[in-house]
């Protein structure tokens, strides 16, 4: 009983993570058809977190796909700036 609270509870909290980025910074944000989320900063640059919740580093360049088809290439790799977003509550800011 305990081992399946502790797995919802990872869940809830793996769910929400996407939610967790401060959206002020960024412009859009693009969930992929491998379940990853593409972020866009208002500066065109972007990040991307993979669909357990962990920040990735991505070459610049790479295609991916949207969940709609859709095709972005990657420009950037601002992993510190979606790192921060993510992780700024885990510092004690």
């Amino acid at each position: 009983m305990l081992t399946k609270i502790a797995a919802a509870a990872a869940s809830v909290l793996i769910a929400t993570s996407a939610l967790a980025v401060d959206q002020g910074n960024v412009d859009k944000s693009y969930e992929l058809k491998d379940g990853s989320t593409v972020y866009i900063f208002k500066d065109g640059k972007m990040a991307m977190e993979n669909k357990l919740g962990q920040v990735v580093s991505m070459k610049d360049g790479h295609a991916m796909e949207t969940k709609d088809g859709k095709k972005i290439m990657m420009k950037g790799n601002e992993i510190w700036r979606l790192e921060q977003a993510l992780h700024r509550d885990h510092r004690g800011n």
